[in-house]
């Protein structure tokens, strides 16, 4: 406990966003944890049907990402879900919802692309210790607007409370959710370089992100400034131009 709030303490003071509180190694061991749980609590299947297609892609887009794929590890869960997601420590998984889209192989590269990025980048960390900061800033600000409230004064104490969640508000839209946004989209671009670099049809990542809005159309989801996902279409537009950065004209 004693270590943990030297590390806030000492990212109040500097305000250094990429402090290293929370470490690979840790985040990693912490990962392994979850990922045995999860399989515990979801079923993972064994159907080719689906993991013939992810055993086929998923090696091919970490060799192409300068990955060693023995060292990493993967799972498809029974889940009609569209969903995917990466842990630190070298672990993803796809559902069976979002292969039951995925057309071919080059969009199940799409997002083995993305959710290895993710690692790659150290996503999890960064946005771990973002948050660590702002847990700082909100606590500092609650200590701050209550220094003046003497003891019994009930009124300054709930003026200062609302003063908090207020900073707490201002630390979610304005820090936290617009980083998630911007590792999203990292992971989208990096993961279409490994698309290009493993010889897939980087086009594919566009006409798979299409197919997503089409099968998620009347499903309730917050406007883009209070989601930690970019919206589709901004996805499809920043892929685009990485495409044509690549030298790939794309409909």
């Amino acid at each position: 406990m004693a270590g943990f709030l030297r590390c806030l303490f000492g990212l109040a003071i500097f305000a250094l966003p990429l402090a290293g509180c929370v470490t690979d190694d840790q985040l990693a061991s912490q990962a392994t944890g979850t990922w045995r749980k999860i399989k515990q609590e979801k079923p993972v299947t064994t159907d080719p049907r689906y993991t013939s297609r992810l055993n086929r892609v998923a090696p091919i887009v970490l060799r192409a990402s300068g990955q060693d794929p023995s060292q990493w590890e993967w799972a498809v869960f029974e889940d009609d879900s569209l969903n995917a997601f990466a842990l630190p420590g070298n672990k993803f998984a796809l559902f069976t919802g979002i292969l039951d889209i995925m057309e071919n192989d080059a969009q199940i590269a799409t997002v083995v692309g993305h959710e290895v990025a993710h690692v790659l980048y150290r996503h999890s960390a960064k946005r771990t210790n973002q948050n660590v900061l702002a847990s700082v800033g909100v606590i500092g600000a609650t200590i701050a607007l209550g220094a003046g409230c003497e003891s019994g004064d009930r009124a300054c104490q709930q003026r200062s409370e609302t003063a908090a969640q207020v900073a707490g508000a201002a630390a979610l839209y304005g820090a936290l959710l617009p980083y998630s946004r911007k590792h999203e989209l990292e992971a989208d671009v990096a993961g279409l370089q490994y698309m290009n670099t493993a010889g897939y049809d980087v086009c594919e990542a566009i006409a798979f992100w299409n197919q997503m809005t089409r099968a998620s159309a009347g499903q309730p989801r917050p406007a883009e400034f209070a989601s930690t996902h970019p919206a589709s279409e901004r996805r499809v537009r920043t892929l685009r131009a990485e495409a044509e950065r690549l030298g790939k004209s794309c409909r």
